[in-house]
């Protein structure tokens, strides 16, 4: 049973999430929060799988919340739902240990599977729209001028191919594509993510996209 916390300030918003997971055999909601203050507190109570989280709420925001959630060391895992798909904080949320995101008119089938994914591990947004998120906000990264990617005991904890596998990863290659275009079987590719997620300390696939560009390993194009 995948347990979820719903944390948006609108109440017919909630009610539709409430009403929409607690139809699902595999899902139960273990509560509400209209504001960021409450998600924080009912994230300590009940220790949620998932956490639905609006960005946009009063007192702290959403990405307030989900760097504190992830601060804390919480299993919990965090599925952004914004008005737009490139909302101007979507990135801040990645970046602050989101697992991913979700439009808000997102089919529910979409929503479901999103939950799910985040749940067992994986990240939601994918890989071409992750890239076009980054590329549109990456005046939020760093300033790092001339910092080679090298230099980042993160990436120097990398074997040359999981250094090839991780840029690819970053340019919004899939597991298929980084398969057939490096001549590697699937499966190998996968064993090879498992491994860079491992040494990076990245939480999902997202992260470790948001890693390739911190780095320099992929600038913008």
């Amino acid at each position: 049973m995948t347990t979820v916390l719903i944390a948006d300030d609108q109440p017919m918003q909630r009610f539709g999430f409430r009403m929409l997971l607690e139809s699902q055999d595999d899902m139960t909601v273990v509560g509400e929060a209209g504001n960021g203050d409450e998600a924080v507190r009912l994230v300590a109570r009940h220790h949620p799988d998932v956490v639905l989280m609006d960005i946009r709420m009063p007192g702290q925001d959403g990405i307030e919340v989900t760097r504190r959630i992830i601060a804390s060391g919480a299993r919990t895992r965090i599925l952004i739902v914004t008005t737009f798909d490139l909302d101007e904080y979507a990135y801040d949320g990645l970046r602050a240990g989101a697992s991913g995101f979700l439009v808000k008119d997102a089919l529910p089938e979409e929503l479901l599977a999103g939950i799910r994914a985040v749940a067992a591990g994986d990240a939601v947004v994918a890989p071409t729209l992750t890239r076009r998120l980054l590329d549109a906000y990456v005046h939020h990264l760093p300033a790092v001028p001339g910092a080679p990617a090298a230099s980042d005991p993160r990436i120097t904890a990398l074997t040359e191919r999981e250094r090839e596998v991780l840029t690819v990863i970053g340019q919004g290659w899939s597991n298929t594509e980084i398969a057939t275009r490096l001549h590697l079987a699937e499966s190998t590719v996968k064993t090879h993510v498992t491994r860079i997620l491992a040494k990076t300390g990245a939480r999902d696939r997202v992260q470790a996209v948001i890693l390739a560009y911190d780095t320099r390993l992929v600038t913008p194009s």
